[in-house]
């Protein structure tokens, strides 16, 4: 059995063959698969893992593919073992988060350890409707996601690729996203209601504070949302820090809802950009949340949109994994 075993998606945004005949240089003893489905990914797993896990396994995409390779090993109840994320997807959220670097720059080092397991940093994750993921909502984080892959549809194949990216999340957001929101319902109007352990939430000075009889069943916000949203992870992707403050408290969901139309949302967006503190945005921690909404919306789970939804719960995961902390592994 190889100590590591690596998953190169295809469907990734830099996923390709290449990658597949790069890995295998550079790491000859590991278990390689490039695939282009999920089922190819589920052989995989549990020909490789199922009953002989490796004591590594790189994920060849994105936030998407990580959460995909989790939800798999967990439905198989086998213990997940360390995940290395190879900066391969769209937004590289989780990437960004473990500072891992370029795939190749990642293989090498990997190679360099000769079996040696990396350095690892510890995470929870929240489950909704099943599924276990870093972050999970519903208003424009979903949106965006679902302009963009409608505004790519439109493209000719040849131009899908140029915009990938974060200049593929800007057009669908001024393009599509903005002026729905302008001229149409603009957000929703949401009830928050807490599902577990008395919550916190920020003070003026942004101390984490206990908010006095919030137990559960007690709403923690009710009014407009155009973003609802929890996360155990700080980066949403593309540098964005969409929660910045997402492991101030050990063992509690990060809830944010942002309360702004989408005027006033577009002239702070690089203070959002960047997690700093805006006017309408109210922070929870809680092991449990319920969104409550006036209409249908769309939900994303992990960056993956899986349809509308008026009602929406979060909780924090039993669950525990490990991703590589590139920042501790030696250069």
């Amino acid at each position: 059995m190889s100590p590591v075993a690596v998953l190169v998606n295809l469907n990734a945004r830099r996923g390709s063959p290449r990658v597949g005949h790069l890995v295998r240089e550079v790491l000859p003893r590991a278990e390689v698969a490039v695939t282009s489905s999920l089922d190819d990914a589920r052989r995989f797993l549990h020909d490789q893992v199922s009953g002989r896990p490796p004591s590594l396994i790189l994920s060849g995409g994105g936030d998407g593919t990580a959460v995909a390779i989790w939800n798999e090993l967990r439905a198989m109840n086998v213990d997940i073992p360390p995940l290395g994320l190879l900066r391969l997807g769209t937004g590289n959220g989780l990437a960004n988060v473990t500072g891992a670097p370029k795939a190749r720059t990642a293989l090498e080092r990997i190679a360099a350890l000769r079996g040696v397991v990396p350095p690892v940093r510890g995470f929870r994750l929240l489950e909704s409707e099943g599924r276990i993921a870093p972050f999970a909502g519903t208003g424009w984080d979903a949106q965006i996601v679902a302009d963009f892959k409608a505004w790519q549809a439109t493209l000719p194949p040849g131009v899908q690729g140029m915009n990938a990216g974060l200049r593929g999340y800007l057009n669908a957001l001024f393009l599509r996203t903005i002026p729905r929101q302008l001229f149409g319902d603009g957000p929703a109007h949401v009830r928050a209601v807490n599902l577990g352990d008395d919550a916190f939430t920020l003070d003026d000075q942004d101390r984490v504070v206990p908010i006095p009889g919030a137990r559960k069943g007690t709403v923690l916000y009710e009014g407009l949302a155009s973003v609802a949203s929890g996360a155990t992870t700080t980066e949403w992707g593309f540098g964005f820090r969409a929660f910045p403050h997402a492991h101030r408290v050990p063992d509690r969901l990060s809830v944010r809802v942002y309360g702004a139309k989408v005027l006033e949302a577009t002239s702070k967006m690089f203070k959002l950009w960047r997690g700093e503190r805006v006017p309408k945005m109210h922070d929870f921690f809680t092991t449990g949340i319920r969104f409550e909404l006036d209409r249908e919306v769309p939900f994303q789970i992990g960056g993956d949109v899986i349809g509308p939804r008026r009602v929406i719960e979060l909780r924090l995961s039993e669950q525990r994994v490990g991703l590589v902390d590139w920042d501790r592994l030696p250069s």
